[in-house]
């Protein structure tokens, strides 16, 4: 069925102790009972992501990687955090069930989380599908993002969960070394970007609960309503920009059609499909947030573009180690080139 969640049998560089792990779950997860089985989920280049089924059920293991992982990388702590501070919210998060700490167990630290029945589309395009029902699924993701960037944070308890000042500044400082550290080529527009971006950065507003890596892909749709029934992969979320956020939303639309891994919009008749442009996605979003418009918003495509691109090459180099998550990351090494790239035909236009 298109749209189902994409597992299958867990990679060599992933292989888990299945023993220890149901000797742990046993022992720590209220209900559970084994013997249990392992299955990988494809996609979700960062954290991998396993099937947990057993005679009690269906849920979800995250982990982080092994090998040699960059400070604050790979934060699955704070996705743990988060989703369980977003339950009871208007933002459709997993339930959490318990997160563990202690590597001696796996490895790495890991947290386990409900499994939800759903369809998740890796293609933005959304094929097979009415013209209605894209437009309702683009309608309610924009929707989410709203109510995200509508959550009272401190309420929440989330104070402590980022900094409150110069949050584009420091992203900039961020992406720009970690590319750096993961560069395995030359790139002239990465080398130019850097430049770019910092003489054309406007002021920050007030924060908000960003999620960092929001995009279909990262959300679980309701097996036969088009609806949003949970936001994913919270690892690169904090306290941040919600113009960053959405611009991230809408790299779609600069990207081109039918690449392997970098699927965009470029190229294709998405009015025909029923996608809304991206000037009535982000006028969607600003009248859910009581915003006039957006200035400088060519600024927070590149950015988002630049930060892609980092992370891209971060990615590549991870499977140099061997230790990406997905079969696909070797070929994000020459993937990311295109997100520089469309983010340097940006600043040109």
């Amino acid at each position: 069925m298109a749209g189902e969640h994409e597992i299958g049998p867990v990679t060599r560089s992933h292989r888990l102790d299945e023993a220890a792990l149901e000797r742990y779950l046993c022992g720590h997860l209220v209900g559970f009972e084994g013997p249990l089985t392992l299955q990988q989920f494809e996609g979700g280049q960062s954290n991998p992501t396993f099937l947990v089924s057993s005679r009690s059920g269906d849920c979800v293991l995250r982990k982080q990687p092994p090998g040699r992982l960059r400070p604050s990388a790979h934060a699955v702590d704070r996705e743990y955090r988060i989703m369980k501070l977003l339950a009871g919210t208007d933002v459709p998060v997993p339930r959490v069930h318990l997160y563990c700490s202690d590597a001696s167990i796996l490895g790495t630290p890991f947290y386990v989380m409900q499994f939800l029945p759903g369809r998740v589309y890796r293609d933005p395009l959304l094929p097979g599908m009415q013209p209605e029902e894209r437009a309702a699924i683009y309608d309610a993701m924009n929707g989410i993002l709203a109510s995200l960037h509508e959550v009272d944070w401190e309420a929440l308890g989330l104070a402590d969960y980022g900094k409150t000042h110069d949050y584009l500044g420091r992203q900039l400082a961020h992406w720009s070394k970690g590319y750096a550290a993961a560069k395995t080529r030359d790139n002239p527009a990465m080398q130019r970007l850097p430049a770019w971006l910092a003489a054309h950065m406007p002021a920050s507003p007030a924060v908000v609960i960003a999620h960092g890596d929001y995009r279909l892909q990262n959300l679980v749709i309701h097996p036969l309503e088009p609806r949003v029934i949970g936001v994913l992969d919270w690892e690169l979320s904090t306290l941040g920009d919600p113009i960053a956020d959405l611009a991230f939303t809408c790299m779609t639309y600069h990207l081109p059609t039918n690449d392997s891994i970098a699927r965009g919009f470029l190229g294709t008749d998405i009015e025909a499909l029923g996608i809304p442009s991206e000037r009535d996605y982000v006028a969607a979003y600003c009248q859910r947030t009581g915003r006039d418009g957006i200035s400088d918003w060519r600024f927070f495509l590149v950015f988002s573009l630049f930060r892609t691109a980092a992370i891209m090459q971060g990615i590549h180099a991870r499977a140099l180690q061997g230790n990406a998550s997905s079969a696909e990351a070797e070929s994000f090494g020459a993937l990311f080139e295109i997100a520089a790239e469309a983010a340097w035909r940006l600043t040109e236009d």
